[in-house]
């Protein structure tokens, strides 16, 4: 009798064990297929910003008055916009003279691809984060719209967004973790443009709204802007160069360090306002001019540069054009001495005080670069080579030491003048020397 408890409790046993085992498999199988339908080549857009540049400076990443899309989802904070982001999208419905029944099935159509957007699994369900991305899309459409018509503004608009609120929630568009996928943005405003023939299509609307950021005045009829993917990318193109005149890039071709702009100025190197309205375009003339385009530093200066930087790290990382420009401007901005420097020039307006050479020093922290642009390459090899060249300091010395201003030209001039008196006396006096011993001899 005991063998048979014995054998029988072995057998339960086994099972167990057999279940189990099957029960793993089963959660590993599920995870396996997960991970591929999840991370499909191509398809992660917005991203969490990785750890090791997020803890340098963490309010540069994270939204101050609104969240968008699901990373800040549900925080406290913003409960006031939250709020009003049904009122907009009541307005949007009337506007676009349609009906939730229609805007639901829009975003549910395209609820899959819109998950496959992020590059984090959204634990949402499907009603909430359908819910989400209808507000959040509805409150941006109607609030850039109303930028562009100042008119449509409402006495509850004014009262609810007041102007620093309207100032920050800018910056939050620009956000790598605050985005939405421009499709869907694009999708419903559809429902927008076939009502009345003053809307201009969606590119145009984000374009007029980000315009302060478009230097080059591009025009968002240019392929340069088919398939954006969200604001930040957006904001990427602004920066760019036209395509034709973006540079090669090579692997394992990184610049490591060049000299800062006090000492390239002390080797003679003149530093010359560009008059080109392309961040990146820096130029060397083998002349010894630096051309430098205009830039300000300020705490937006500082917002755009780490998210733009975040999105090439986590999207373009062989086209980090972006990331070139500020690890640039890092090697040649160390102290507030080379700030000083380049403000003189009219190159740099400062907005920070004392606080800018230490942002941009922290720029380039922590990001990962294994190459940079020929173009920037050929730049820094150039630069380096003029300041280690002997003649180029002394010269440099000399005109800063004893010529920089008309009252030490007059003293240099007097001191060369005396020097040479005292020398030609030395001479004449050791002349006369040696013809009264030769007389004796």
């Amino acid at each position: 009798m005991e063998q048979s408890y014995g054998t029988y409790f072995q057998r339960n046993d086994q099972n167990a064990t057999a279940d189990q085992g099957e029960q793993l498999v089963i959660r590993i199988t599920q995870l396996l297929e997960n991970s591929r339908s999840h991370y499909l080549p191509g398809e992660c857009r917005i991203y969490k910003v990785p750890y090791h540049l997020h803890k340098l400076n963490e309010e540069a990443y994270t939204p101050q008055v609104i969240s968008i899309g699901p990373f800040h989802h549900g925080n406290k904070k913003f409960q006031i916009l939250e709020k009003y982001k049904v009122r907009y999208l009541d307005d949007f419905m009337r506007r676009a003279k349609t009906n939730p029944e229609n805007l639901v099935r829009i975003v549910k159509g395209s609820e899959a691809a819109i998950r496959q957007c992020y590059a984090e699994t959204i634990e949402l369900d499907s009603d909430e984060f359908v819910t989400m991305i209808l507000l959040d899309a509805a409150f941006i459409i109607e609030y850039f719209l109303r930028d562009m018509f100042p008119v449509q503004w409402t006495d509850e608009d004014k009262t609810v967004i007041k102007p620093w609120i309207t100032a920050r929630m800018q910056l939050d568009f620009l956000l790598l973790e605050n985005q939405l996928p421009f499709f869907i943005l694009n999708d419903l405003y559809q429902l927008v443009l076939v009502t009345h023939s003053i809307y201009r299509p969606f590119i145009k609307v984000a374009s007029c709204y980000f315009r302060f950021l478009n230097t080059q005045n591009k025009s968002s009829d240019s392929n340069e802007f088919n398939g954006i993917i969200h604001f930040v990318d957006l904001i990427r193109i602004f920066y760019l160069p036209p395509p034709g005149k973006l540079s090669e890039r090579q692997p394992d071709s990184r610049v490591e360090k060049i000299y800062c702009a006090t000492q390239l100025a002390e080797a003679g190197l003149t530093f010359k306002k560009s008059e080109s309205q392309c961040h990146l375009d820096l130029k060397y003339h083998g002349s010894g001019v630096l051309e430098i385009p205009r830039f300000t530093i300020d705490n937006t200066t500082e917002i755009l540069a780490r998210n733009l930087m975040a999105l090439e790290q986590c999207h373009y990382p062989t086209k980090a054009y972006v990331t070139d420009y500020f690890l640039l401007l890092d090697f040649l901005v160390d102290t507030g001495k080379d700030v000083a420097l380049l403000a003189q020039k009219k190159i740099l307006v400062n907005g920070m005080g004392d606080d800018n050479a230490t942002f941009i020093n922290n720029l380039g922290t922590n990001v990962l670069s294994s190459s940079m642009s020929t173009e920037y390459r050929r730049l820094c090899r150039d630069i380096v080579k003029f300041h280690d060249r002997n003649w180029n300091r002394w010269k440099a010395i000399l005109k800063r030491d004893y010529l920089s201003t008309p009252w030490r030209v007059i003293a240099t001039i007097a001191a060369i003048f005396l020097l040479v008196f005292t020398l030609t006396q030395t001479i004449c006096s050791i002349i006369s020397v040696l013809q009264s011993k030769r007389r004796n001899l």
